[in-house]
C-alpha cells in the first residue's frame, strides 16, 4: 500500500485488494462471482493493471492464462471457459459457441478444432514458439474484445521490472504481436486500415446506442430466444440489462459468425454486423504504443509499433471523426454510414498521444458539455445525458463505468489536461468510496448497479490510488 494514502483511501485500497483476492481462482481472476464465472479478455487486461500494484505474480499469471487460449490465427477469445463451471451457470457457454462441430478450443494437437473453424481454413496461422498452446484444450468463445493486454503487461513490468518480469514480456510479446496482426489484417473488412468488430460484444460496450442502426438491419433468427434461454436477467434486474430484442439480435449475429466457421476471409458479403468502432481502434493504437515499450525490453524493433499507432490515429481522424458533433462515431462497413449517437467510445481516442490538437480540444469540450457533464460530483456517463433515449440503468446506455473513466483519465493526462483529469479521478474514487466496487453506477444518484465486488472496478481503483500522476 502506498505510504501517502490517508485513512479513507487506505480503506479503499484494502477493500479493492480483498475483492481481487476473493475473485482469484488459482489460475485467473473472474470479473465477479455472481454473473461472470469465467475469464473475460479485456477484464483480464484491466485486472492485471491493478494486480501490478499488489500481486504482480498473479497479474502475469492472469495474462498467461488468457493467452494460453489464443487461437492459431492470433485472435484472443473474449471468454475462456472454466471447465469447473457448469453450462447452466452461464450463457452463452461452450456448447453455444461450439455448435455442431465440437468444442471451440485453442492450440494445435490439443483436442480442439484447429482455429475453432468448423471445417473452415484459418486466415492466418499463429507461428508461436513450440509448446505455446500445448496441453489440454482451452474452451473459448470465437469472438474478441478490445486489446488492452499490452498496456497491462507494460504496467506490470513498469511497476516491478527485473529479470523475471522481462522473461514474462518475452513470452507475451510474440503473442501480443499476433493479436495485433490478426486485428490489423483479418478484421480490416473495410480495407482502410481500421479493424471491424463482428459483434457488439466485441466492443465491450454491448448495448451502446453506437450499434442501434447496424443492429436494426439484422434479421432476427425466428424463435432464437426460445431455443436459447438468457441467464443474465435471472441474476441481475432486467431493467439493468440489454432488452430481449437486442439479445435476440446478439444471438443471431453470433450464430452467423459461428456457423460460418469463425471465418474472416469473406465477412463482407455474408455477415450481418460489421462496424469500425472508435474505442476499439483507439485501444489498438494504444496497444501498439505499449508494444513499442515492450519491444525495447525484449530486443525487438519499437519503430514498427510506433508507426502503426500513428497510422491508426490518422485513420481514426480521417474516417470516424465528425466535426459537427466534435466526436468520433462508429462506421457501419456495410452501409458506409457513421452512427450519429454521441457515445463514450467516441471519446476514447483521447488515449492516443498523437491525436491532433484540434480533435483533443474538441473532445475536451464535449467532456465538459452538458452532454457528458464530467464534474467533481460525477464521472463521465456512457451516453449523451441529453439524448431522448438516455437510460441511467441500462448497461451502456447511460450508466458510469470505471474502466472507461480510467482510460479517459489517462488520455487527459497524456494531453496535458491535468485539472480535468484530476476531476475525473477524484469523482471516480468518490463514486467507489460511496457506493462500492460495482460493475457500473447510476449517473444521477451514484448507486451501484450490476454485479457487486467487480474485479476491474477494484483493480483500477488501486491504480488510481497508486498513480495519481501516471507516466506517459
Amino acid at each position: 500500500m502506498p505510504d501517502q494514502l490517508g485513512e479513507a483511501d487506505a480503506a479503499l485500497w484494502r477493500g479493492a485488494t480483498t475483492i481481487l483476492a476473493a475473485n482469484w481462482t488459482g489460475t485467473h481472476t473472474v470479473p465477479s462471482r455472481t454473473l461472470y464465472p469465467h475469464q473475460w479478455s479485456w477484464d483480464a487486461g484491466f485486472i492485471s493493471i491493478g494486480l501490478a500494484h499488489t500481486a504482480p505474480d498473479r497479474a502475469w499469471r492472469d495474462l498467461r492464462s488468457l493467452f494460453e487460449a489464443q487461437w492459431p490465427d492470433g485472435r484472443v477469445p473474449h471468454i475462456v471457459f472454466d471447465p469447473g463451471v457448469t453450462e447452466r451457470d452461464y450463457f452463452p457457454g461452450p456448447t453455444f459457441w461450439a455448435g455442431e462441430g465440437g468444442p471451440v478450443g485453442s492450440g494445435r494437437g490439443n483436442g480442439g478444432r484447429p482455429n475453432g473453424n468448423a471445417g473452415g481454413t484459418p486466415d492466418r496461422t499463429f507461428s508461436a514458439p513450440a509448446g505455446t498452446n500445448g496441453g489440454p484444450a482451452r474452451l473459448s468463445s470465437g469472438i474478441v474484445q478490445p486489446p488492452v493486454h499490452a498496456l497491462g503487461a507494460w504496467t506490470i513490468y513498469r511497476r516491478a521490472p527485473g529479470h523475471a518480469a522481462a522473461e514474462e514480456l518475452r513470452w507475451l510479446y510474440p503473442r501480443l504481436v499476433a493479436q495485433q496482426e490478426y486485428l490489423a489484417t483479418a478484421r480490416d473488412v473495410g480495407g482502410a486500415g481500421l479493424s471491424a468488430i463482428v459483434h457488439p460484444w466485441e466492443s465491450g460496450l454491448d448495448n451502446s446506442p453506437s450499434w442501434d442502426e447496424a443492429l436494426a438491419a439484422v434479421p432476427v433468427t425466428p424463435d432464437v430466444l426460445r431455443r436459447y434461454a438468457r441467464r443474465d436477467n435471472q441474476v441481475v434486474a432486467s431493467k439493468h440489462r440489454p432488452t430481449d430484442e437486442d439479445y435476440a439480435r446478439y444471438l443471431t449475429i453470433a450464430l452467423s459468425y459461428r456457423d460460418g466457421g469463425y471465418r474472416d476471409a469473406d465477412l463482407g458479403p455474408r455477415h450481418p454486423f460489421l462496424v469500425e468502432c472508435p474505442g476499439f481502434n483507439a485501444l489498438r493504437g494504444a496497444a501498439e504504443l505499449a508494444l513499442a515499450r515492450i519491444a525495447e525490453v525484449v530486443g525487438a524493433d519499437p519503430a514498427v509499433h510506433r508507426a502503426r499507432a500513428a497510422s491508426i490515429t490518422r485513420l481514426l481522424v480521417d474516417r470516424l471523426f465528425d466535426p459537427e458533433t466534435g466526436m468520433f462515431h462508429p462506421l457501419d462497413v456495410r452501409t458506409g454510414r457513421r452512427n450519429p449517437a454521441r457515445c463514450v467510445n467516441g471519446l476514447l481516442p483521447l488515449i492516443l498521444p498523437e491525436l491532433p490538437a484540434v480533435q483533443v480540444a474538441s473532445l475536451v469540450a464535449v467532456l465538459e458539455s452538458d452532454r457528458f457533464g464530467v464534474s467533481a460530483r460525477m464521472p463521465v456517463p456512457s451516453y449523451d445525458r441529453t439524448a431522448a433515449d438516455f437510460d441511467p440503468f441500462r448497461y451502456w446506455r447511460g450508466p458510469v463505468w470505471s474502466n472507461i473513466n480510467w482510460l479517459l483519465w489517462r488520455g487527459l493526462r497524456t494531453h496535458g489536461q491535468v485539472e480535468l483529469a484530476g476531476t475525473v479521478r477524484a469523482a471516480l474514487l468518490d463514486l467507489v468510496r460511496g457506493s462500492g466496487y460495482y460493475e457500473y453506477f447510476h449517473p444521477g444518484n451514484a448507486a451501484g448497479i450490476g454485479s457487486p465486488a467487480f474485479s476491474w472496478t477494484a483493480a483500477l481503483t488501486l491504480d488510481l490510488l497508486a498513480d495519481p500522476d501516471p507516466p506517459a
